[in-house]
């Protein structure tokens, strides 16, 4: 069937009947036109709009912790770390997230506020990292070293007097 019998046949009918056709078609393409255009569109604006109010939150906690980071960042708490763990705890979990835990050999008590700490074939480079981690971290400062060379290059032997700072 082409187009010219399709217009015939559509004049054929009576007017109720072609207003019936005129009117469900008219609704087909608006049912078309919404779920083929605006349905997308509108589920993307809402998307988009969700978004937009995580995004808002999301700034809104950084900023509410931006300074508590400042604080961080600044050693503000390591006060607090050194005030409830022990030197003990303290240098034994840095030894190890420095790499030094097999290094390290013996820890004892020195008074209140200090620890001696022996360390055997640790290299040198991470001992010394290691220690200004402790500073910066934890306050804890070298009172007295001892290192000598190992068997060797590049590790050697320590012996450490570490006091928290301010005590």
């Amino acid at each position: 069937m082409n187009l010219q019998q399709l217009k015939d046949r559509f004049h054929s009918l009576q007017a109720r009947e072609q207003l019936f056709i005129g009117v469900g078609v008219v609704l087909a393409v608006l049912l078309a036109l919404y779920t083929l255009a605006l349905a997308p569109f509108h589920d993307a604006v809402k998307s988009r709009s969700e978004r937009v109010v995580r995004k808002e939150a999301d700034l809104a906690w950084m900023r509410g912790i931006g300074p508590e980071m400042l604080a961080l960042n600044a050693g503000a708490p390591a006060a607090e770390h050194a005030a409830t763990d022990s030197l003990v705890v303290l240098v034994d979990r840095t030894a190890r997230e420095c790499g030094l835990g097999t290094a390290l050999t013996g820890q004892t008590p020195d008074g209140e506020t200090g620890i001696r700490v022996r360390l055997e074939a640790a290299e040198f480079d991470t001992l010394v990292a290691c220690l200004g981690d402790l500073q910066q971290r934890y306050a804890i400062n070298v009172e007295s070293a001892t290192i000598d060379r190992s068997g060797n290059p590049g590790y050697v032997n320590a012996s450490l007097v570490l006091t928290r700072a301010g005590s």
